[in-house]
């Protein structure tokens, strides 16, 4: 099988060779403004679009995986979305997020690949994850709040549901090129002796598995890896937390390959057991993100999200 990062390099040489060389990348991507390079590429599609016919649109809509319906239908979808919902305290609010962000948000903030982002001719990108959409809303009040408030700023708890696209190619069941996730975020100050982390990895583990139980399930996982030895006390209260949970398993893993260098201290996946077999809906941990966007060392930032499609196909 070729390497993707060659077939990658492979297309560009030859699509730059075809554009008269490499420096016309260097003119999009560097010396045109941002509002110039919109004019640009606004004009261009135009022009392409000018030249298409109904018949081409409907064979493109065929082909198009990002612009197929979902595979749960609309009724399953709202079922599972109202089963999540409820399961949110009202100490969270509840945000519509725009479908689209800014670009560089997945992958400036998060370190996600631009490539697996589908960017917009308009200098934006489409949601790929709530997540990063919360947190610079979270980013945005608590430094509001900071300046207002200083040390005393208040927590900033916010959740949405939100429809996303994720441009790499997944294989198996389950992977959908557009699908729905109910985030949450919690946004604080460092308190000292992990407070802020004991405190809130309990309270967002309990909201998800509050989530699935209304769902029915009645074995759900929770596996939990400490990133940093500093953060063992975090897993130990993420584990008390969940301790009056009968239907809740709670098991550490520590191989745990992916997302080490996504999450920071202390990460968890959750899962259901449903006819025997393990059903992946989550993960969630802390990332720093809040602290990078707000420039202050001493700020926190937790992250959960489940997905709505899984849960939705899931359901009877």
């Amino acid at each position: 099988m070729a390497d993707p990062e060659m077939v990658e390099g492979a297309a560009l040489a030859r699509v730059l060779r075809q554009a008269g060389g490499a420096e016309i990348l260097n003119t999009l991507g560097v010396r045109l403004s941002g509002s110039d390079l919109v004019t640009l590429l606004l004009a261009a599609f135009r022009t392409r679009a000018g030249f298409l016919t109904p018949a081409d649109v409907l064979r493109r809509y065929t082909e198009d995986r990002f612009v197929a319906p979902a595979e749960a239908g609309f009724r399953r979808l709202r079922r599972a979305e109202d089963l999540l919902l409820s399961a949110i305290p009202e100490a969270y609010e509840l945000l519509a997020l725009a479908p689209v962000a800014p670009l560089g948000t997945h992958s400036a903030v998060a370190g996600v690949n631009q490539n697996n982002v589908l960017a917009t001719v308009r200098g934006s990108e489409v949601a790929a994850d709530p997540t990063n959409g919360l947190a610079l809303e979270a980013a945005v009040r608590r430094r509001e709040s900071l300046a207002r408030d200083g040390r005393s700023a208040p927590p900033v708890r916010l959740a949405t549901l939100q429809r996303v696209i994720r441009a790499q190619r997944f294989a198996g069941a389950g992977r959908f090129a557009h699908f729905s996730l109910l985030a949450l975020v919690t946004a604080g100050r460092d308190t000292g002796s992990l407070g802020f982390e004991r405190r809130y990895c309990g309270e967002q583990l309990n909201i998800l598995c509050t989530a699935l139980e209304a769902a029915g399930f009645s074995t759900i996982e929770v596996a939990m890896t400490v990133l940093d030895p500093a953060a063992a006390p975090v897993a130990e209260a993420a584990r008390a937390a969940l301790a009056d949970r009968p239907k809740v398993v709670v098991r550490d893993d520590p191989d745990r390959s992916g997302s080490r260098s996504y999450y920071t201290g202390w990460c968890f996946k959750i899962a259901v057991v449903l006819h025997g077999e393990r059903i992946e809906f989550g993960d969630g941990g802390f990332v720093d993100w809040t602290r990078r966007l707000i420039g202050n060392r001493k700020e926190r930032l937790l992250i959960s999200a489940l997905s709505v499609d899984r849960l939705a196909m899931a359901l009877e």
